[in-house]
């Protein structure tokens, strides 16, 4: 069996994407902790920032380092896959994160989860009227619909604030149109390139770039302690795991087919953060239980149009 015919199965698809935004999910919870244990003020947007920047310098060299070894050669950019790394950097790492962390610490972590989960609906139109990689059909959209509704309802609290700022819910819409581009750009990218390879590289380039932002701006954090660095290590396994995975479902099947599963990343968020936090979540066990049967709903219903409808793009 070769690894497209791997990668496109169904259920290969739903445990490998389910993977990934388990580990996404615990990384809502694990940050916080990160921030408590390095001394990281919640409001310090350069110091998290530098933080951010550390966890994805090491979590490039960690997926360098395991794809080298899987493929018994080294992973290094040539000439050719560079400037792809350096633009996949620019929008996954780079801007997504900078935009991500500035937006986070003037808005309110609930319209944050909202709006970061408009990132799917961003990489299907991205991938359609940008990329034109795949159609836009009725299925894709009552699918995000759907999904769009279970992110929603998990954080509905009855908070009636519905104020926007350019610096704040602004930047992390510009965060969640990052992504969107940077998700085409990796099955575009991925064509010709190892995903591996690709995902790696931006990150220790993105990481760099972020550690240098973060110290320029008076970013700083604590002493480092056992526990800090196991929790840096953790996030950064996380990120290379799971962008690592991402990134090769990308190149074998449609973007919708498997960005609709990120509908699923605040659900883990939120029940996480209620074990490993003791966070107390608005939503109960009912509203937590129809959240997740919307968002399974919405992932049933875009599947269900690309494998009926639509093959896979051709990968040359």
């Amino acid at each position: 069996m070769d690894k497209k015919d791997f990668f496109t199965r169904r259920l290969v698809i739903v445990c490998l994407t389910m993977i990934c935004c388990l580990l996404w999910g615990s990384a809502f919870p694990c940050i916080k902790i990160g921030y408590r244990l390095f001394g990281i003020p919640s409001g310090e947007a350069s110091s998290q920032i530098l933080f951010a920047g550390e966890r994805f310098l090491i979590a490039g060299i960690l997926a360098a380092a395991a794809g080298s070894i899987s493929g018994r050669r080294l992973l290094f950019p040539d000439r050719n896959s560079l400037p792809k790394v350096c633009i996949l950097s620019l929008f996954q790492t780079i801007l997504q994160y900078t935009f991500f962390y500035i937006g986070l610490s003037r808005t309110t972590g609930m319209k944050s989860s909202v709006i970061t989960a408009s990132n799917v609906f961003l990489s299907i139109l991205v991938s359609v009227f940008v990329f034109r990689t795949e159609k836009l059909t009725t299925r894709k959209l009552i699918g995000c619909v759907l999904g769009f509704s279970g992110v929603i309802l998990i954080n509905l609290t009855g908070d009636k604030d519905l104020s926007m700022s350019i610096s704040g819910e602004g930047a992390v819409f510009l965060s969640a149109l990052s992504y969107a581009f940077s998700a085409s750009l990796t099955k575009r990218f991925s064509r010709n390139a190892d995903p591996v390879l690709l995902s790696s590289w931006q990150f220790i380039i993105g990481g760099a770039v972020m550690i240098a932002a973060g110290i320029v701006t008076g970013g700083s954090h604590s002493g480092l302690t056992t526990a800090g660095c196991g929790m840096l290590l953790y996030l950064a396994f996380i990120s290379a795991a799971a962008f690592s995975l991402w990134s090769i479902l990308l190149k074998y099947n449609p973007v919708s087919s498997v960005s609709v599963f990120g509908f699923m990343n605040p659900v883990f968020g939120v029940i996480l953060s209620a074990l490993l936090l003791s966070e107390k979540s608005a939503a109960g066990p009912a509203q937590i239980t129809a959240a997740l049967l919307l968002v399974t709903a919405g992932i049933i219903t875009v599947n269900r149009t690309t494998s009926a409808k639509e093959a896979p793009a051709k990968n040359g």
